[in-house]
């Protein structure tokens, strides 16, 4: 086969998934891909950016992204978020809209609305079938059917990678035929610093209760790469003085727990030794300023 005949049957595109709140999207990308790039957590609104992912065969290129759950904004971030979310809609060569056996499927119907007009192929992903029972999958199937009659559905269970390689075929099947948009040895557009930024947050997530995770923004200062080890410096930004001292816990033992927590995990993710530094400061605004959030990459 010549170059330009590879180049006819290549196919490559943008797979951007989306969905409501902890219906899985993030533990779906991470399978799809391969790779921890998304947090996964059992609380809601755990992805506040958009993230890619990259899977490359010899005559394909899949740019998965993963956006954050779809809510109705109480504040500034949460705009920004849901910003993040209608531009996924908007540029997307294949729609990975991702519902389950548990939530409601009129929920945020606003969104079903835009996926019945869309023009480009919407595949339906129903997961956590593992919790549910045949029948009432079938019911969903028929049910989303309905609703968005040109969509290709299929049960699955990110969990337990049930179906995947289907849902996986009809990726590829559906890409348009184009070259390659990024180098084939890249897997993700961002960088260290934001896997590891996103690592504290996720032990954030996991080690506090309420209110706390989603008053938290993680900002990575000082990021050295040495012949033996990553320096690293972060900052954990809270709203109040009392969630500071919430965050860093008696003697400083809450705070201890988060960053060994997360050098562990950053060594295993960066497959080099880390030396982590955890600060945490008060920033009351940071939620609702605009220069803020541009600061911490969800304006632009």
């Amino acid at each position: 086969m010549n170059m330009t005949e590879q180049t006819q049957r290549h196919r490559a595109g943008f797979v951007n998934i989306i969905g409501n709140p902890n219906v899985g999207k993030s533990t779906l990308m991470n399978a799809l891909v391969g790779e921890k790039l998304s947090i996964v957590t059992a609380k809601a609104q755990t992805t506040r950016h958009r993230i890619m992912g990259i899977v490359n065969g010899e005559d394909y290129q899949i740019v998965y992204s993963d956006t954050p759950g779809i809510l109705k904004p109480n504040y500034r971030l949460q705009q920004s978020m849901m910003n993040f979310v209608d531009t996924a809609i908007g540029d997307a060569d294949i729609i990975l809209y991702v519902t389950d056996t548990v939530e409601k499927g009129d929920k945020n119907e606003e969104y079903i609305a835009k996926l019945q007009k869309i023009s480009c192929p919407v595949i339906l992903v129903i997961n956590k079938i593992d919790i549910s029972s045949q029948e009432q999958v079938l019911e969903l199937m028929n049910w989303w059917k309905e609703q968005i009659p040109n969509a290709i559905i299929f049960p699955a269970s990110a969990q337990e990678r049930f179906n995947l390689e289907n849902i996986f075929d009809a990726i590829v099947q559906n890409l348009p035929v184009a070259p390659a948009w990024y180098d084939k040895d890249v897997f993700t557009d961002k960088n260290l610093r934001f896997f590891a930024s996103e690592i504290v947050r996720e032990k954030i997530f996991l080690n506090y209760k309420e209110e706390i995770p989603y008053s938290c923004e993680v900002v990575v200062e000082e990021f050295k790469e040495g012949a033996e080890r990553y320096d690293i410096s972060a900052v954990i930004y809270v709203m109040r003085d009392s969630q500071k001292g919430i965050i860093i816990g008696k003697a400083g033992q809450s705070l201890k727990k988060v960053g060994t927590q997360a050098r562990i995990d950053m060594e295993d993710f960066f497959q080099k030794k880390v030396f982590l530094r955890l600060f945490v400061k008060v920033d009351p605004d940071w939620r609702e300023s605009k220069k803020e959030l541009r600061k911490f990459g969800y304006e632009y």
